[in-house]
C-alpha cells in the first residue's frame, strides 16, 4: 500500500515538472528575443556624432532690409494719429529711415571636399551675403549655385583651401518606418546639436508637386531647417525641412525631404544651376471609384487625362478622357505619382506611355519638354450651338442653357468658349457635393463634346442603354478642366 500510494504521487508530480520545464523554456526563448531586439537599438550615438559633425555646418544669412518712410503698420492710414505719428519719426532724425540689416540662421552638409552645400532654399532666399560656419569653428562666405524652390533645396559653394570633410547620400526609399535616424544642425540658434529619433512615417506630401517627406519624431526646430537626417550608417537620408507645430517648437512631427529627390535636384543644380524637369503637357486628375465605373475601368490606378493643350503630350496623340496606367515602363498608381515620375525624367527623352483609351490600350511615344519653359496654352476655337433649342433645363441636379453671346459676357467667357453652362445647382444634389457651382461650363458628356441640352440628353441615354450607373463630364471652371461623374439615378 505504501509503495502503491508513492507512486501515485510521482505519477502527479510529473506533470507538474514538465510544466515548469516548459514554462522555464519558453521564459528563456522570449527574453533571448527581447535581448536580441535590444541590440538593434544603439546604445549611444556618440561614434556616429563624432563621425559626421565635420560635415555638418551652420549658415548665417544678411538680408538689407528698407528703412521706413513712414507711419506705416504703427496706425492705419487715414487714422488722425497718422500726422502725430510721422512728426515723432521725423524728430528721430534720418537715421531712423535707412536701410538696416536683418540675419537668419539655418544648417546645411557638406556634400564634397571641394566645398558644395546643401541647405534648404528658404534659409538662403533673399539673402545677400551667406555665411558658412563650421564645427571647427571656422567661417567661410558662400555663393549661391542655384536654387529650387518646389523642393525647397538650394545649392552652395565655398572656397577652401583644404579638402573638406563631407557625407554622403543613401537610399531614402530603403528607410523603413521605425528605424532610427538622427538629425543636427543648428536648433534656435544654440549651435551645434544632435538629436535622434525613428522614422515615423514615409512619403509625405505637404503642398509642393514633387513633394516626397520622411516624418521622423527626432526633434527638429526653427534653425534645423537645411540640416541633414541621417541613418546609422552616416548616410543622408534627408534634408530638415518642416515641422508641424501649434507653437512653433518640436511636437515630433518633423519632416525631411528624402535624399533620392534631393540628389536628382543637386546633380542639375550643380551642372546647369537650375532645374530641368521633365514635361508632359496634360492636366490630370485621380481617378475615383466613379469615374472608374463611368469610363468602365476595373479600378482607380492610373491618371485620367483632363485635358491636351499645345505640348509633347498632344504632338503624340494623346487625348482627353485616355487614362494614362503606364509611363516609361513603370506602373502608374495615381497623379503624384504620374508628377514625380515625369519630372524625373531627363528633357529630350522619348518615352512609351501607356493610356487607356475606350476600353482599349494604346501605346504612344512622347517626346517630353521642359518643363521650366511650359508656356501659357491656349484652346481650340469651339463650334458654334444648335439652334432652336430649349434655352434651360435640369438635368442631374442642374439647371443647364446652352452658352449664347450674352451667357458668355455675364460668365465673362471667351468667345471661344463651347458647352453647355451652368445656371443653378440645387444644393441637395450629387452635382453640388462634388463641387458643381453657377458659372461651370459643361463641355463633355461621356467623353463626347456637348454642344448643346439635346447632345447631353443623348449621351445620358446611351449610357443608361450600356448599362452604366453614371456619367462622365468634363468640366470647365475659370479654363481648367477637371471629370466628375454624376449618377443617373439621381435624374431617373
Amino acid at each position: 500500500m505504501k509503495s502503491q500510494a508513492l507512486a501515485t504521487t510521482g505519477e502527479r508530480v510529473q506533470p507538474v515538472r514538465l510544466f515548469w520545464l516548459a514554462t522555464l523554456s519558453m521564459f528563456l526563448i522570449v527574453s533571448q528575443a527581447l535581448m536580441a531586439s535590444a541590440q538593434n537599438a544603439p546604445s549611444s550615438f556618440s561614434d556616429l556624432a563624432e563621425k559626421v559633425s565635420p560635415s555638418v555646418v551652420n549658415i548665417t544669412t544678411s538680408t538689407t532690409v528698407a528703412g521706413r518712410s513712414g507711419p506705416q503698420g504703427i496706425v492705419p492710414e487715414g487714422s488722425p494719429f497718422e500726422d502725430f505719428f510721422r512728426e515723432f519719426q521725423d524728430r528721430q532724425g534720418p537715421g531712423q529711415q535707412r536701410p538696416r540689416r536683418s540675419s537668419a540662421l539655418g544648417s546645411g552638409f557638406v556634400i564634397s571636399e571641394d566645398g558644395y552645400i546643401v541647405t534648404n532654399n528658404h534659409v538662403i532666399d533673399g539673402a545677400d551675403e551667406v555665411t558658412i560656419e563650421f564645427f571647427s569653428g571656422d567661417e567661410l562666405p558662400a555663393e549661391v549655385v542655384g536654387t529650387d524652390p518646389n523642393t525647397d533645396i538650394a545649392l552652395l559653394k565655398i572656397d577652401a583651401e583644404e579638402a573638406l570633410p563631407f557625407v554622403e547620400f543613401g537610399d531614402s526609399d530603403a528607410a523603413e518606418v521605425g528605424d532610427w535616424v538622427m538629425a543636427m544642425g543648428n536648433p534656435l540658434g544654440q549651435g551645434f546639436s544632435v538629436s535622434a529619433g525613428i522614422v515615423s512615417a514615409r512619403n509625405r506630401a505637404l503642398s509642393g508637386t514633387y513633394d516626397d517627406y520622411i516624418q521622423t519624431d527626432a526633434a527638429i526646430n526653427r534653425g534645423n531647417s537645411g540640416g541633414p537626417l541621417f541613418n546609422m550608417d552616416g548616410d543622408v537620408i534627408g534634408v530638415n525641412t518642416a515641422i508641424l507645430s501649434p507653437n512653433g517648437g518640436s511636437i515630433g512631427i518633423g519632416f525631411s525631404m528624402a535624399s533620392n529627390v534631393v540628389t536628382r535636384v543637386v546633380d542639375q543644380l550643380q551642372q546647369f544651376g537650375e532645374t530641368r524637369r521633365g514635361w508632359l503637357g496634360v492636366r490630370i486628375q485621380d481617378v475615383t471609384d466613379e469615374l472608374a465605373e463611368a469610363l468602365g475601368l476595373a479600378d482607380t490606378a492610373g491618371a485620367l487625362v483632363s485635358d491636351v493643350p499645345d505640348g509633347p503630350a498632344r504632338d503624340a496623340g494623346m487625348e482627353a478622357g485616355d487614362v494614362i496606367v503606364s509611363f516609361d515602363g513603370q506602373e502608374v498608381e495615381d497623379t503624384r505619382q504620374l508628377v514625380r515620375i515625369v519630372g524625373n525624367t531627363e528633357v529630350g527623352k522619348t518615352v512609351r506611355v501607356v493610356v487607356n483609351r475606350d476600353g482599349e490600350t494604346e501605346t504612344l511615344r512622347v517626346t517630353l519638354g521642359r518643363r521650366e519653359d511650359e508656356a501659357e496654352q491656349t484652346f481650340p476655337a469651339a463650334q458654334p450651338g444648335t439652334p432652336d433649342e430649349p434655352s434651360s433645363m435640369d438635368l442631374l441636379g442642374l439647371t443647364l442653357s446652352p452658352l449664347t453671346t450674352e451667357l458668355r459676357e455675364e460668365l465673362q467667357l471667351s468667345e471661344s468658349a463651347k458647352g453647355l453652362a451652368v445656371m443653378d445647382v440645387d444644393q441637395t444634389s450629387e452635382a453640388y457635393e462634388k463641387g458643381l457651382r453657377t458659372g461651370d461650363v459643361i463641355t463633355e458628356a461621356g467623353q463626347s463634346q456637348v454642344l448643346s441640352l439635346g447632345d447631353l440628353e443623348d449621351r445620358i441615354a446611351e449610357a443608361r442603354d450600356a448599362g452604366r450607373k453614371s456619367i462622365l463630364l468634363l468640366i470647365r471652371r475659370g479654363g481648367d478642366p477637371r471629370f466628375v461623374a454624376l449618377s443617373l439615378e439621381e435624374d431617373g
